[in-house]
C-alpha cells in the first residue's frame, strides 16, 4: 500500500530538474500533466480555446513558481490547485461566475427518485453526462466539477471561489437537479 511519502515523492526527479530550469524535465512534467489538466480546464470553462489559453497560463505560472514547491504535498495536487485557480480567475474576469450564484445559505436536501427514474439514470452514457455538464451554467458547472470530479469538499470550494460553504452546497445540489433535468430532456 502506497504511503503519503510515496505520493509526495512522485515525480521528485522531474520537479528537481524543473527547479534547476532543465528544459527536458519541464517538457516531461508538462507532457505528464497537460492532458488531464486540459480536461479539467475544459470541464470548468466549456470552450476549447479558453481551456487551451488557461492551461498555457497555468503552466507558465507553474514553471515560474516551481522553486516554491517543497514536496509537502504531491506535485499533482499542487499543479491542480494552480490550474483550478487560473480557471476561476478566468471565469471571474469574464464576470460569468458570480452571476449564477444565489446567496441562499442552506444545506442541500436529498432528492427522492422513484425506482424507475433510478433505473433510467443508470443507463446514461459518459458522453451524455459530459454533454449535460457542458450545458450547465458556469457557476453550477464549476461547483459540480470541483466537488464531483476533482474531489474538493465544500470548504475547499468555498475558499477557492470566495463563497460560503453553504452556497457551495446549495449550488452543487441545484447543479445536480439541473443536470438530471437536462439528461431527461
Amino acid at each position: 500500500m502506497p504511503t503519503a511519502a510515496d505520493y509526495r515523492d512522485t515525480h521528485r526527479a522531474l520537479v528537481l530538474g524543473c527547479q534547476r530550469r532543465d528544459r527536458n524535465a519541464q517538457r516531461q512534467l508538462y507532457g505528464h500533466y497537460a492532458k488531464p489538466m486540459y480536461n479539467l480546464c475544459l470541464r470548468m470553462l466549456r470552450h476549447t480555446h479558453d481551456a487551451e489559453d488557461v492551461l498555457q497560463v497555468a503552466f507558465v505560472q507553474i514553471f515560474a513558481k516551481i522553486h516554491t514547491f517543497n514536496f509537502e504535498a504531491s506535485i499533482s495536487a499542487w499543479i491542480k490547485r494552480i490550474v483550478v485557480n487560473r480557471c476561476i480567475d478566468h471565469l471571474k474576469k469574464r464576470r460569468l461566475l458570480t452571476t449564477d450564484f444565489d446567496p441562499v445559505r442552506h444545506e442541500s436536501v436529498a432528492v427522492e427518485h422513484p425506482e424507475d427514474q433510478r433505473e433510467e439514470e443508470s443507463n446514461y452514457t459518459v458522453e451524455r453526462i459530459r454533454e449535460g455538464v457542458m450545458k450547465l451554467s458556469e457557476g453550477y458547472r464549476v461547483v459540480l466539477t470541483l466537488y464531483l470530479f476533482e474531489g474538493y469538499d465544500h470548504e475547499e470550494i468555498a475558499q477557492v471561489m470566495g463563497i460560503s460553504p453553504g452556497t457551495s452546497k446549495s449550488q452543487y445540489s441545484r447543479a445536480r437537479k439541473r443536470l438530471a433535468q437536462l439528461l431527461t430532456e
